[in-house]
């Protein structure tokens, strides 16, 4: 009797695909990148001498540049040949976060002018 749910072997599943999750090599990768991508802003924020735009600026495209990383090392964002959905849901997500954040930002600002 096979321990394999019934019609796994017919769609493709196997439990010989875990290796394609990452391997250590990535995850360390991964790791080391985020914190690089952390302690820049960290430092720039603290020991720099620049202006506060140029500080805004550099933290944002830190903050981008690690959400990249964060996906492709490990939440393995190109991997799969199924359908789509959790990059339709990241698109929607990150729509909602930039309709959250802008507003929040246009708020702000109104307020300030009103005051």
């Amino acid at each position: 009797m096979s321990q394999h749910p019934a019609g796994a072997a017919e769609h493709g599943h196997d439990h010989d695909d875990h290796e394609n999750h990452g391997s250590l090599k990535a995850y360390v990768i991964g790791f080391i990148l985020s914190i690089v991508l952390t302690v820049i802003p960290l430092l720039i924020v603290f020991e720099t001498s620049m202006n506060k735009t140029g500080v805004i600026v550099t933290i944002i495209t830190m903050a981008v540049i690690q959400l990249i990383v964060q996906l492709f090392f490990f939440m393995h964002i190109r991997e799969g040949e199924g359908p789509k959905y959790n990059v339709m849901a990241l698109i929607l997500g990150l729509f909602i976060v930039v309709v959250i954040v802008g507003g929040s930002v246009w708020i702000m600002s109104f307020n300030s002018v009103v005051q």
